[in-house]
């Protein structure tokens, strides 16, 4: 095997068509352009979303603005009012709901709506509550039990959501709103210092509370240097014990 061996695959490149060589060779004189009309020009090239001058599909087609919630929970909606017959001690779980035919579709949660009257001294299990639905049934001396999807498995509390960045701006320009209707600034309140600062803040503090202490440990070593040493006088010369025995 050589290179000039190598040669493609038969068939793999086809010859280009010979157009406009005469009338013999069949594709002579217009070349299979046809006659006339924009496609048998030079250079008139049409886009393959062309429709004929008609409107086009991108154009003719309706825009829905807004977007949609790809992480929304849909829920089997069911106002309180349609419980109001049920007898005082009942549990009602949504297996209860489906079979009595409150609810049609099975395969999604129960939400519980606050709409209409509220029975007394029931237990319900679902796997949410609105709020004006809680306050209801708080009222009446019912007992709520939040459900968890889909184990339907009973939760304490329902999962709290994280805070997103509009949530946060949201919270500071109300607490901002609180702040001028009780008379304040409508600056922004301080932020807490960071874990940085904090420790920036500590060896700042250390250095002086040593600073300070310097000169008083260098003063009272001065001192206790003459008045311990009882061999110095106030002059600072040493005096003679044989002198003070004679």
């Amino acid at each position: 095997m050589k290179l000039h061996d190598l040669h493609p695959a038969p068939g793999s490149r086809k010859p280009s068509r010979r157009v406009g060589r005469g009338h013999g060779s069949g594709r002579g004189k217009t070349a299979g352009r046809g006659t006339k009309g924009q496609k048998s020009r030079a250079g008139g090239k049409i886009p393959a979303w062309f429709e004929g001058g008609q409107t086009p599909l991108h154009v003719r087609t309706p825009k829905l603005h807004g977007f949609k919630n790809r992480f929304r929970v849909p829920y089997a909606p069911l106002n309180i009012g349609r419980l109001a017959d049920v007898d005082k001690g009942t549990l009602v779980t949504p297996d209860v709901l489906a079979h009595d035919g409150l609810i049609r579709d099975t395969s999604l949660p129960v939400k519980i709506l606050g709409a209409g009257d509220v029975p007394q001294g029931i237990t319900i299990h679902a796997h949410g509550f609105s709020k004006s639905a809680l306050e209801k049934l708080a009222a009446a001396g019912c007992t709520v039990q939040l459900l968890g999807w889909p184990d339907n498995e009973p939760i304490d509390e329902k999962p709290s959501r994280p805070e997103g960045k509009r949530s946060a701006r949201r919270k500071a320009g109300m607490e901002r709103a609180a702040r001028v209707d009780a008379g304040g600034d409508a600056a922004p309140a301080a932020a807490e210092p960071t874990k940085k600062q904090k420790a920036a803040a500590a060896a700042a503090e250390a250095e002086a509370a040593a600073n300070a202490a310097s000169p008083a440990s260098s003063a009272a070593a001065e001192s206790s240097g003459t008045d311990g040493d009882p061999s110095v006088d106030s002059d600072g010369a040493a005096t003679d014990e044989s002198e003070t025995e004679s």
